[in-house]
């Protein structure tokens, strides 16, 4: 590594710091020979050039070199497959144990006399509570202090907690140990955009990978309501707790020994702490960027833990995209009190069959995946006929167009189709396009987050997991009241219609998405960010050919000189 060359940067602040008090128009158009205001971290993320600080000259920044094996992006196949693999472990874990007592409650509720409907759907509750706090830390946390410490310190308290929701000796404690269990089950949501956004650099590679990450999201709590419906009447309800242990202690082996770190600025800033420990005075200039980045508690608190936070409030197409995704997040949780009122009440199953109704969701969730991988190469034909596909919305909106109507369809379906003349595998069957929809929603939006904030795309998830969380807990409560009040078909209509205004998101991004990009202090640091990797690597290719100029020219000079000195 050639710690020898330089740039010369003026003026270098944290580009969460610019976020934090935007100056769009400032940022545009800077003057002339001033450099864009941006971290360092930020700068030395995923370039190949060392770099000094204009604040401090004397250190010089490490980076990645061309094609270097520890950058994350230059990693092998098999290495992101296994990271994938394990990623996808998580999140089974995440989202299977926030529906794992929801057949399990009628016996919950029995063994500890719990009459009121709203109480009795407590540990689902208080787990999306949990659900929601959990990514405001993890996220930005995972950003600062690095993706594998967040993750495993996080999985491990996840697998105490879950065993202490198996020994439970009350509801009380139960529903405690179940809030805990949310927030740091949240933390696999939260976190993985990220890993995926570190270790795939190239967009329809990542596009693939978190299809997978989503529909692992859907599958997860459709195993739940199966366990929890076979294991409360026959080996009883705390069962149902234990084989979520047995799953997370699988998990929990691998990922402590295979999952590596996989953020750029935290693997840069080890390189150095390498460099400086193999040659302590000479090799004392050279520093990471984020070692140059002074982050006290009040900077932690206030910029990075509050990202999230400021990202639903100033950014359109975070706030939009949490709206979408928060409702039918929720309309999926109700399903878990719904599914039992419509397959019990009308039709007489018993908890286990019930859980089954579950299984054409997942089946609509695999049916949109042909779609998902044939999007994007039929994109690519399409776009070199036609230019104005260009834009970078095609890359992801359609198939939220398309998972739109299918999502809402499926509503109007099931609420009108169950009824007991009719057999109950119909009703069943709208599982279908609700899955469909449900993840081709997903899909779209969640890729266009990460597209769209990249090195700040775990924190426009974690955004986006407490909007869908928040509703996860609050319209669950009044999914009894509703069916109670409305019927079936009535509840569901309602519900319907309440998707069907949010259609719309997706077409509109498509039509502005590019002017609201651009006005975005987030989008514009990350357009700096890139700019600058740009010149930096303009500026690598241009003494790359002066020093061959250079050595060309020295040989040439010693051919020249031998022969003369040969004859002296």
């Amino acid at each position: 590594m050639n710690m020898s060359q330089s740039h010369e940067y003026r003026n270098t602040r944290d580009v969460v710091e610019a976020v934090r008090h935007p100056d769009p128009a400032g940022a545009a158009a800077k003057a002339p020979g001033e450099e864009p205001s941006q971290s360092r971290e930020e700068k030395e993320s995923h370039t190949g050039l060392p770099c000094t600080s204009g604040e401090d000259e004397e250190k010089t920044i490490v980076s990645w070199e061309d094609n270097d094996p520890e950058n994350p992006y230059n990693w092998s196949s098999t290495r992101k497959l296994l990271i994938l693999l394990l990623t996808m472990m998580l999140i089974i874990n995440s989202t299977m144990g926030s529906a794992l007592p929801s057949n399990a409650i009628p016996y919950i509720s029995e063994q500890w006399d719990i009459a009121s409907p709203q109480r009795q759907i407590l540990p689902i509750c208080v787990f999306m509570i949990g659900y929601f706090f959990g990514p405001i830390l993890w996220g930005p946390l995972s950003e600062h202090f690095g993706r594998r410490i967040i993750t495993n310190v996080t999985f491990i308290l996840f697998t105490v907690w879950t065993l202490a929701c198996a020994l439970a000796p009350n509801f009380a404690a139960l529903n405690v140990f179940r809030l805990f269990v949310g927030v740091f089950a949240s933390a696999p949501i939260a976190v993985v955009p990220g890993i995926m956004a570190d270790i795939y650099g190239n967009h329809e590679t990542r596009g693939r990978a978190m299809s997978f990450f989503m529909a692992t999201t859907c599958f997860g709590p459709l195993f739940a309501p199966i366990i929890s419906g076979y294991c409360s009447p026959s080996i009883g309800w705390r069962w149902t707790f234990w084989i979520g242990l047995i799953y997370a202690s699988a998990t929990l082996i691998p990922l402590l020994f295979y999952l590596p770190e996989t953020s750029a600025s935290i693997l840069l800033a080890r390189r150095a702490a390498r460099l400086r420990k193999l040659d302590p005075v000479g090799n004392a200039h050279i520093v990471a960027a984020r070692e140059l980045e002074h982050t006290d508690l009040h900077q932690l608190v206030t910029v990075v833990l509050t990202r999230p936070l400021r990202m639903i409030a100033c950014e359109p197409i975070v706030s939009c995209s949490c709206a979408y995704l928060a409702l039918i997040y929720a309309i999926f949780y109700m399903s878990f009190q719904a599914f039992p009122i419509i397959f019990n009440t009308l039709y007489g199953l018993g908890p286990g069959p019930t859980g089954l109704a579950f299984l054409p969701i997942g089946g609509g969730s695999l049916l949109s995946l042909p779609f998902f991988f044939a999007y994007d190469p039929t994109l690519t034909r399409l776009r070199r006929r036609h230019p104005a596909l260009r834009k970078e919305e095609y890359r992801r909106l359609p198939l939220a167009c398309v998972g739109g109507p299918l999502f809402v369809a499926s509503l109007f379906w099931l609420g009108f189709t169950a009824r007991p003349s009719l057999p109950f595998w119909v009703p069943m069957l709208a599982g279908l396009p609700f899955g469909a929809g449900f993840m081709l929603i997903f899909m779209a939006l969640l890729n266009y987050l990460t597209d769209a904030y990249e090195s700040f795309a775990a924190s426009a998830n974690a955004a986006a997991s407490m909007a869908r969380s928040f509703l996860a807990v609050v319209l669950p409560l009044a999914t009894r009241p509703l069916f109670d009040r409305l019927g079936v078909a009535g509840a569901c209509a309602l519900l319907g219609g309440l998707s069907a205004v949010m259609v719309p998101i997706p077409f509109i991004f498509i039509w502005k998405g590019d002017h609201i990009r651009a006005a975005s202090p987030f989008c514009i640091a990350l357009r700096q960010q890139e700019d600058e990797r740009e010149r930096e690597a303009d500026g690598r290719r241009r003494r790359r050919e002066q020093a061959a100029a250079a050595a060309a020219a020295a040989g040439e000079d010693a051919r020249q000189a031998s022969p003369r000195g040969a004859g002296v």
